[in-house]
């Protein structure tokens, strides 16, 4: 049996990182869910992380928004914790002038997210705040709406 790789790594991380990306949203946008699709989920979620992180184009944009994602599926799965976590790495990460002012948005939402998930209604309520006086400033109109639609799923 031959160690030979019979196609293109660099094509197939391109793929998978993006085709992965998609699945797990997918399953985000489900209203119902299994318990084998909030695995499905957050092994996709994960996946794509990992072959964004192999590709040669993989910018802190990216990081951003694969951090934010993995905590809005721990925060579906009702893991406040896990959601917290890499929340506070989306808002590490976000927190630059040389990303677009969503990535920071977003990841004042994440935080939300995660302190509605632990039951913190007052630090939800703080960083909806930041997000919703952020979404505010933002210039693309689509980007705007569809983060305060997100912020207004908060409560």
């Amino acid at each position: 049996m031959s160690n030979r790789l019979t196609f293109d790594l660099s094509t197939a991380h391109r793929h998978f990182s993006v085709d992965c990306f998609n699945a797990a949203w997918n399953l985000i946008d489900r209203p119902l869910r299994t318990p084998a699709d909030e695995e499905q989920m957050l092994l996709r979620t994960f996946a794509s992380f990992y072959h964004w992180t192999q590709r040669p184009d993989f910018s802190a944009e990216n990081r951003a928004i694969a951090l934010w994602q993995i905590s809005r599926v721990y925060a579906l799965l009702g893991q406040a914790d896990n959601a917290r976590r890499y929340a506070e790495k989306c808002l590490t990460e976000s927190d630059s002038p040389a990303l677009p002012a969503y990535c920071l948005a977003y990841a004042y939402e994440a935080l939300a997210r995660a302190e509605m998930v632990a039951g913190k209604p007052e630090k939800m309520r703080a960083w909806l705040a930041r997000a919703l006086s952020l979404a505010e400033k933002l210039a693309e109109v689509e980007t705007r709406q569809n983060l305060v639609a997100d912020l207004q799923t908060l409560h």
